[in-house]
């Protein structure tokens, strides 16, 4: 007699199913119109293919295109094995190596056949034709269980090096899958959608081609990587295919270079050379920044760039971090012909990554009472970071950066209601910009220091504070994060949401009780006895160069008239104009106003195109007309129709808008 199994479902009824039975199984049993939405299931929480069949008794929760995430993720992964057949039926003799699904489509690394060359994008058109013909063909993606020494023999018989490699480093013992498509497979984990049909042919585009070396190593072989963009249906990749163009018309690189803002160069990989018109933005949103800092109550302070190997090793960054850090010999180099340049006894030095531990021994000189407390150290810190090559992306990542960076220094009883200030501090800068924002709480890594005991109370702690600042709901995005903090604290996270919808992850504060241990700071209690102070570490720009980048493309060079680097121009039509021209950009520059003019002996028309793609807000025109009536002509960048008012009017227009916002009114 066949055993039935017992399958629990999210609305706690149980469907009894015989052995051998599959969740695309249920589906069918419970409705004809679930048994087409579903393309995958939740068994005992693990997400699998909808024709594995049941081991025994199980908790089900089948998978629809509702859920996106969970469905945009299949979607990707079968992409990348159908990218995969195709170019090998295309190429014959090409290698396959790895093919994973990416946050918006998926990519597959090939090794092509000797002789051929690397893939161009001249032959994504081909491979795109091929991979639709694979779609239609509904060919169902089966799941087979292999031994090791199978998969190493089928990929040796079959001329693929790459994957015999890899296979004959897996683990013995351990279940290793195929997936099948026809008479074509790659060794996966899964899960997958049942067949290639399940995909929309009109909802992928392959997008470019790349080199990547095989599993990371410069000194592998080089192979080509193909690129493409996945979803569910044709909608949503022409929404990402708008938004991809907009985010190119706002790349921060592009307008940096239109609006001579800054440059990098090779000379100093990942060091951002600031232009005067970028460091003007630079310099407002330091003074903004300082004045909100001393509002809330924050000393500002400087420390040291280089600090001694020792100090990072008790703090722990050095077993943590180290590879991130730009290390120093702590003695004179050997200036001989011969010989090291640095000696094997050379103490080391590094420079900082971080303010953390620094901030920690300002913290320490001299005895703190608890009547002192809380202390709020602010610094607007340089650090230094030693990201790879490949991974430096204009302002967005770097080597160096300076952060509007502080450390409040706090009782137990203290740390909620700092949070819950920071927050609200926080708020009001996001709103000055105009940003909608989520917050998210990062809880504990499995690498981490400190004890159970301490993480909960650390996390909790975090909890209670936007509780109290009454954002714990969803329209702040509330979320929690597991395994997604620091090794020494949970924090909570800002994302910023742009105007083209993408999310930026900015703000940060965290709850440490471990660097204040490892580096012994204390101030006496109420009792006379020494106690540990509560650590927060918090930014609310994070880096200035990186926010810099995000309010460029947000507002796709366009920014607001208080941060502009030059708020007006002053454009003559004719030189009869140039005296009076001078006069307004006196008045301007008296008014409190980043002006310029522009006096040059070329057609107005020109000068406005020059000025818009620098994209200053206003340009002010004056002829001999004006020059007789004391007027201007202006001209909003964004705006149509220009506006004839007296210079007097236009200065208080301008000045109004150039006021920064935590300044008005």
């Amino acid at each position: 007699m066949t055993e039935l199994l017992k399958i629990s479902l999210p609305d706690g009824s149980v469907r009894e199913m015989p052995e051998g039975s599959t969740p695309a199984d249920v589906a069918a049993a419970i409705g004809p119109g679930l048994a087409k939405a579903a393309i995958a299931a939740r068994v005992n929480g693990e997400l699998r293919d909808i024709t594995r069949p049941f081991e025994g008794d199980a908790e089900l929760a089948l998978v629809t295109s509702k859920d996106v995430d969970e469905a945009l993720e299949l979607a990707r992964h079968d992409y990348a094995h159908v990218l995969a057949e195709a170019v090998q039926n295309l190429f014959p003799g090409t290698q396959i190596t790895f093919g994973p699904a990416t946050d918006d489509g998926f990519y597959y690394d090939f090794a092509p056949a000797e002789g051929r060359g690397a893939f161009t994008e001249e032959d994504l058109p081909k491979i795109e034709e091929e991979m639709r013909r694979i779609i239609a063909a509904d060919t169902p993606l089966e799941r087979e269980v292999w031994t090791r020494q199978q998969l190493i023999q089928w990929f040796k018989d079959h001329g693929e090096s790459f994957k015999a490699e890899w296979a004959a480093e897996l683990p013995e013992g351990e279940e290793l899958t195929i997936y099948r498509q026809g008479d074509w497979l790659d060794m996966c984990r899964g899960p997958h959608l049942a067949s290639t049909g399940k995909l929309d042919p009109q909802a992928f585009k392959l997008t470019r081609v790349s080199g990547a070396y095989w599993r990371g190593d410069q000194k592998n072989a080089m192979l080509s990587r193909i690129y493409g963009t996945g979803w569910l249906n044709k909608k949503q990749l022409n929404e990402h295919l708008h938004r991809l163009e907009e985010a190119a018309k706002r790349d921060h690189r592009k307008l940096g270079r239109e609006m001579d803002l800054f440059h990098l160069q090779e000379e100093a990989h990942g060091s951002v050379f600031w232009h005067p018109q970028g460091y003007k933005i630079w310099r407002q949103l330091e003074a903004y920044m300082r004045r909100k800092m001393d509002g809330a109550g924050y000393r500002e302070i400087k420390t040291p760039q280089v600090m001694d190997a020792r100090q990072w090793e008790q703090s722990g960054h050095w077993g943590k971090y180290r590879e991130n850090m730009f290390v120093i010999p702590d003695e004179v180099p050997n200036t001989e012909d011969e010989g090291e340049l640095v000696s094997k006894d050379a103490d080391w030095m590094a420079l900082k990554p971080m303010n953390c531990p620094a901030h920690v021994l300002v913290f320490k000189q001299g005895i703190t009472s608890y009547r002192e407390l809380p202390i709020r150290l602010g610094e607007m810190g340089c650090c230094h970071r030693n990201e790879p090559h490949g991974a430096l992306h204009g302002l967005m990542r770097v080597r160096q950066f300076t952060q509007d960076d502080a450390h409040i220094f706090c009782t137990e009883k203290q740390v909620v209601e700092e949070v819950r200030a920071f927050i609200e501090l926080a708020d009001a800068v996001y709103r000055d910009f105009g940003f909608k924002y989520a917050i998210k709480l990062a809880l504990r890594p499995e690498q981490r220091f400190g004890s159970d005991a301490d993480w909960d109370k650390a996390e909790q702690e975090l909890r209670d504070a936007v509780a109290e600042a009454g954002m714990m709901n969803e329209e702040y995005g509330w979320e929690e994060l597991p395994g997604e903090g620091a090794f020494y604290a949970p924090k909570l996270e800002w994302h910023l949401t742009d105007a083209i919808g993408r999310t930026w992850q900015v703000g940060t504060i965290q709850g440490d009780r471990v660097l204040p241990e490892r580096l012994d700071a204390s101030y006496i209690g109420e009792d006379g006895e020494k106690h540990r102070p509560v650590m927060l570490h918090r930014a609310i720009f994070g880096s200035y160069e990186r926010f810099i980048g995000i309010l460029i493309e947000h507002f796709a060079g366009k920014l607001p008239v208080w941060l502009a680097p030059t708020q007006a121009v002053v454009a003559t039509i004719v030189s009869d104009a140039d005296d009076y021209a001078s006069e307004a950009l006196a008045k301007l520059r008296a008014a409190g106003i980043r002006a310029e003019s522009d006096l040059r002996n070329e057609k107005i028309n020109y000068k406005v195109r020059e000025h818009s793609l620098a994209k200053v807000p206003h340009l002010l025109v004056v002829g001999k007309r004006e020059a007789e009536e004391g007027t201007v002509a202006v001209r909003t960048l964004g705006e149509k129709e220009q506006r004839v008012m007296s210079l007097d009017e236009a200065i208080a227009m301008l000045r109004d808008g150039a006021t920064p916002p935590d300044l008005r009114d």
